[in-house]
C-alpha cells in the first residue's frame, strides 16, 4: 500500500481560532469535554496520534461535523499534563496533512478515517520565481521585526528542499487570520501555496512598512521637540543679551498696563498689586502661575468704574412698555413710579422688583423693556434648580477648577456696574448639603449689604448697589420669607380670551410672520379663526403656547408657499385652521347642568391658570370618619376637616339629623386624582358639598365659589381671583361667590368680563349656603331654612 492510499482511524481535536501546520509545534489548553476525551484516547495509544482540525466558526462551544473543515493535520502528542487550575495542557506536533474521508460515530468525541494529503511539487520556472520572491518578502518582513534574526531564518528556509517544509514553516511564523491559514493548508499544489503565501506576505510587508513609517514620524516629532527646546533656550539667551522681553514678560507688561488703567478702588488696588507681585516671582511652568493669571484677568475684566449713562425719561419709558406689552396697567404704573424716583434722585438705590405670575405672561420681557427704557445693558441668569450656594457666591481659589459666582460673571458679561440683572425662577431654588442659595441671595439683594459684596473667588469687595435687580417667580409660597421681604412683588395675572386675541393681533402674529419669512398677507387670520385657535388649541394663563401654535400655523403656510409659489393668498377661517393644525387638542369646559346632592362647583388656581373643580361627597355606611381623596395636600385636607366639623356643629341650624353623622362616615373626592392639589381656597366648596349631601338639597349648577372657612363659619380671602373668574367664565358659569375681602381684586378683570359675570361677596358660610343650595331637597322633603346673610 502506498503512502497516498494509507488510511488512519484517529480521534479528532477541533481548534477554535488557529490552524496547526505540519512540522509545527503548538501548545494547547483543552477544556471542552469532547476535546478532553479525544486527547485522553490518543494519549492511551502507543503512537499518541490524533487529527487536529480547525472550526469554521471559533465562537461555537459545541461544534458538529459540518462545522469542521475537511482538511487538517495528523499530529502526535509530545506532552500531556494539567495546570494548577486543573485545565488539560498539551503540546502537539504536526506530522503531515490529511483529509477526512469518513466520519465515525462516537459518543464522547469526534473520530474519523483520514488519508494522507501531501503537497505535490510542480518544478517550473514560475514556481522557482515564486519561491525566491516569497523568500525575499519573508526576509523583508522579518527585518522589520528583528533584523539580526531575519538573515538566519531566511538562510534556514533558503536551503529547504521539501516544498511542504518551506510553505508551512513560513506560514507558522506569520500572524495570519485562521481563514487564510486554512486556505494555505488546503492548497493542492506547491505553486498554489506559493501564490497564496506571496499574497499574504505582500500585504504583511505593506502593513509593517506603514507601522515603521508611523514609528519613524513619532521619533522625528520627539527629536523635533527636543530640538525646539534647545532653540528656545538659545533664543532666550539671545534675547537677554539684546535686552528684549520674553513672551511671559511681555504678557506681564500688558497685564501691568491694564492694571494701571483699571481705576480700581484703593483697597482693591493694594490687594491686586500684592497678587501681581507674587505672579512676577513665579516661574511660567508653575501650576499656581496660571491660576493667579486667570484670577487677575477676571479682576481686571470686572467693571469697577464703568457704567452706562442711564437716561430716565418717563414718556419714553411708558412708550417702550406700551410697545412691548398689552394692558398690565397696574404693573406698568408701579414700574414708572420707581423710574420717576430714579429720575428725581439719580443716586437712589434701585428697587428690587419681583414679577410673580403664571408662565408666559411676559415677566422676562418686562425686564428687557425696563432695560431698554433706561438705556441700560440687560443680563439674565436662571436660578431654577440651583442647589449649590457656590454657584452664586463662587468657589474659593484653593479648589481646583474654582470659578466666580454667577452674579459677578453676569456683571463681567454686561461690562458695566449698573446693568438690569434679571434672576429668573427665584421660586425654584433648591437646598441641600452644599448650602442654601436663597440665603446667599439675602446679601446680594439687600441694598444695605451689597455695597461691599464679597464673592468667594474674588475675595474683594464689589459694589452691587448700582445694579437694577429684577426677579421672577411663578408663585411666592416657595420663596423664603426673609428673601421675599427684600423684594417688592408685582403680580402679573393671567390673560382673558379677549386680551389674548389683542396680544396675538398686536405682537404674536407679526413676530411669527417675520420668523417664518412670510409675506404679511399670507397669514391673515379672521377674528373667528383666531378665537377658535385660542380656545381649541391652547389652555394657559399666558400666551406662550398660543405663540407656538401660531408659529406652527406659519410654518405650514411657509411650506405651502415653497411648494406652490403661485398659490394665491387667502383669509384663514375656522375650516382652514382646522385643516392645517389637525385635531383639536383642547376641549371647552362644560358645566354640569344637573348636580346631585353632595356635589359643589369650586374654583382652583394653578400655575397655568384657573380651573373649575367639582367637589363630590357621599356617605359611607361602613365608616365613621372623613375620607378625602384626589391627591389633595395637607392644607386642603385641613380645609375638609374644618368644613366637616362646621357642618356637624351647625347641624341643628342647617336642619340636619345628627344621627346621620353617627350612622355613617363621609367620602370627599376632588376629581382628576392624577393631578396634585393643595391650597387654602377649597374650604367653602367642601362645606357646600357636605351641607348639600346631608340636607339633600343640590347646589346651583350656574354658581361657582371660592374661599377658605374657619370653624366659626367665617369666609377668608384667597388669591388668584382673576384666574379663577376667567376659568368660571370659560366653563359657562356666570355667577361666582367669593370672600367680601376679595372684592378689590375684581378691578383687575377686564370690563367685558365684569359685565358678563355676577359676583356675590360673602362674609360667612351661612350666606354661601343660602346662595347656592336649592330651596328644597331633591326628594321634596321640607328642611329647616338657613339664615340668609346680607349680600352685597
Amino acid at each position: 500500500m502506498t503512502q497516498r492510499e494509507k488510511i488512519w482511524t484517529l480521534p479528532v481535536l477541533p481548534l477554535r481560532n488557529t490552524v496547526l501546520f505540519p512540522f509545527a509545534v503548538l501548545p494547547l489548553s483543552v477544556g471542552r469535554d469532547r476535546s478532553v476525551a479525544a486527547v485522553e484516547t490518543a494519549a492511551s495509544k502507543s503512537d499518541n496520534e490524533l487529527i487536529v482540525v480547525a472550526q469554521r466558526d471559533g465562537t461555537q462551544d459545541e461544534p458538529r461535523w459540518e462545522d469542521l473543515y475537511r482538511v487538517g493535520t495528523r499530529a502526535v502528542l509530545r506532552k500531556v499534563g494539567r495546570n494548577p487550575q486543573g485545565v488539560l495542557e498539551v503540546l502537539v506536533q504536526g506530522l503531515d496533512r490529511v483529509q477526512i474521508v469518513e466520519e465515525l460515530k462516537e459518543e464522547r468525541f469526534f473520530r474519523a478515517k483520514v488519508r494522507a494529503f501531501p503537497l505535490p511539487a510542480d518544478p517550473t520556472v514560475e514556481t522557482e520565481a515564486l519561491r525566491r520572491e516569497v523568500l525575499d518578502l519573508a526576509r523583508k518582513a522579518l527585518s522589520f521585526v528583528n533584523a539580526e534574526a531575519a538573515a538566519g531564518v531566511a538562510a534556514l528556509f533558503q536551503g529547504a528542499t521539501e516544498p511542504a517544509r518551506l510553505v508551512y514553516g513560513l506560514a507558522s511564523i506569520l500572524n495570519l487570520e485562521p481563514a487564510k491559514e486554512q486556505a494555505l493548508l488546503e492548497a493542492r499544489t506547491f505553486g498554489e501555496a506559493l501564490r497564496l503565501l506571496h499574497e499574504y506576505l505582500s500585504r504583511e510587508v505593506q502593513i509593517l512598512e506603514v507601522r515603521h513609517e508611523i514609528a519613524r514620524h513619532a521619533q522625528t516629532e520627539i527629536n523635533r521637540e527636543q530640538r525646539e527646546y534647545l532653540l528656545r533656550q538659545q533664543l532666550k539667551a539671545i534675547r537677554e543679551e539684546l535686552g528684549e522681553k520674553s513672551p511671559e514678560e511681555a504678557e506681564l507688561a500688558l497685564l501691568r498696563e491694564r492694571l494701571a488703567k483699571a481705576g480700581l478702588p484703593e483697597e482693591v488696588r493694594r490687594e491686586v498689586e500684592r497678587e501681581f507681585s507674587r505672579l512676577e516671582r513665579l516661574p511660567a511652568a508653575a501650576a499656581e502661575y496660571h491660576v493667579l493669571r486667570s484670577y487677575l484677568d477676571f479682576v481686571l475684566d470686572l467693571p469697577w468704574n464703568r457704567r452706562s449713562e442711564s437716561r430716565v425719561d418717563l414718556a419714553r419709558a411708558r412708550q417702550v412698555l406700551d410697545e412691548d406689552h398689552f394692558d398690565l396697567k397696574d404693573v406698568k404704573d408701579r414700574i414708572l413710579e420707581h423710574l420717576a424716583v430714579l429720575q428725581l434722585n439719580p443716586g437712589a438705590r434701585a428697587p428690587i422688583l419681583c414679577f410673580v405670575g403664571p408662565p408666559g405672561v411676559g415677566k422676562t420681557s418686562l425686564g428687557q423693556s425696563i432695560a431698554r427704557a433706561l438705556g441700560r445693558t440687560f443680563e439674565r441668569t436662571s436660578l431654577g434648580g440651583l442647589h449649590d450656594e457656590a454657584e452664586l457666591r463662587g468657589h474659593r481659589r484653593t479648589y481646583i477648577g474654582a470659578m466666580p459666582g454667577r452674579i459677578l460673571q453676569a456683571l463681567r458679561r454686561a461690562g458695566v456696574r449698573n446693568p438690569v440683572l434679571m434672576l429668573d425662577e427665584v421660586d425654584k431654588l433648591g437646598q441641600d448639603f452644599r448650602g442654601d442659595p436663597a440665603a446667599a441671595l439675602l446679601e446680594i439683594l439687600d441694598p444695605a449689604q451689597n455695597v461691599a459684596f464679597r464673592d468667594n473667588y474674588l475675595d474683594l469687595p464689589f459694589d452691587l448697589s448700582q445694579v437694577f435687580f429684577i426677579t421672577t417667580a411663578n408663585r411666592t409660597d416657595t420663596i423664603p420669607a426673609p428673601l421675599l421681604d427684600r423684594m417688592e412683588v408685582l403680580r402679573l395675572s393671567g390673560y382673558s380670551e379677549e386680551e389674548k386675541l389683542e396680544i396675538a393681533r398686536r405682537y404674536l402674529i407679526a413676530r411669527q410672520i417675520r420668523e417664518a419669512g412670510l409675506p404679511p398677507e399670507r397669514l391673515n387670520l379672521t377674528d373667528e379663526a383666531l378665537r377658535y385657535l385660542v380656545s381649541r388649541y391652547t389652555r394657559e394663563a399666558g400666551v406662550r403656547q398660543l405663540e407656538r401654535t401660531i408659529g406652527r400655523l406659519a410654518r405650514k403656510i411657509a411650506r405651502e408657499v415653497v411648494e406652490d409659489p403661485s398659490r394665491p393668498s387667502r383669509p384663514l377661517g375656522v375650516p382652514e385652521v382646522r385643516a392645517l393644525l389637525g385635531r383639536e387638542s383642547v376641549f371647552p369646559e362644560e358645566i354640569r347642568r344637573e348636580l346631585p346632592a353632595g356635589v359643589a362647583p369650586g374654583l382652583a388656581w394653578t400655575e397655568t391658570g384657573g380651573e373649575v373643580l367639582y367637589v363630590e361627597a357621599v356617605r359611607l355606611p361602613d365608616r365613621k370618619d372623613l375620607l378625602v381623596t384626589g391627591q389633595v395636600g395637607p392644607v386642603m385636607q385641613e380645609s375638609a376637616r374644618a368644613a366637616w366639623s362646621f357642618v356637624q356643629a351647625q347641624a341643628d341650624r342647617l336642619g340636619i339629623d345628627r344621627a346621620l353623622f353617627r350612622n355613617a362616615g363621609v367620602h370627599v373626592h376632588v376629581p382628576a386624582g392624577a393631578i396634585p392639589k393643595d391650597g387654602p381656597s377649597a374650604g367653602v366648596t367642601i362645606a357646600a358639598a357636605l351641607a348639600s349631601l346631608y340636607t339633600g338639597r343640590p347646589c346651583r349648577h350656574d354658581t361657582a365659589m371660592t374661599g377658605e372657612i374657619t370653624l366659626t363659619g367665617l369666609v377668608l380671602p384667597v388669591g388668584g381671583v382673576k384666574e379663577k373668574v376667567l376659568a368660571a367664565r370659560r366653563a359657562g358659569l356666570r355667577r361666582v361667590l367669593l370672600p367680601r375681602q376679595n372684592q378689590p381684586d375684581l378691578e383687575e378683570l377686564p370690563g367685558e368680563v365684569r359685565a358678563e359675570m355676577t359676583f356675590v361677596p360673602v362674609d360667612r358660610i351661612e350666606e354661601v349656603l343660602a346662595e347656592v343650595l336649592a330651596a328644597e331637597p331633591a326628594g321634596g322633603r321640607a328642611e329647616v331654612p338657613i339664615r340668609r346673610g346680607k349680600v352685597a
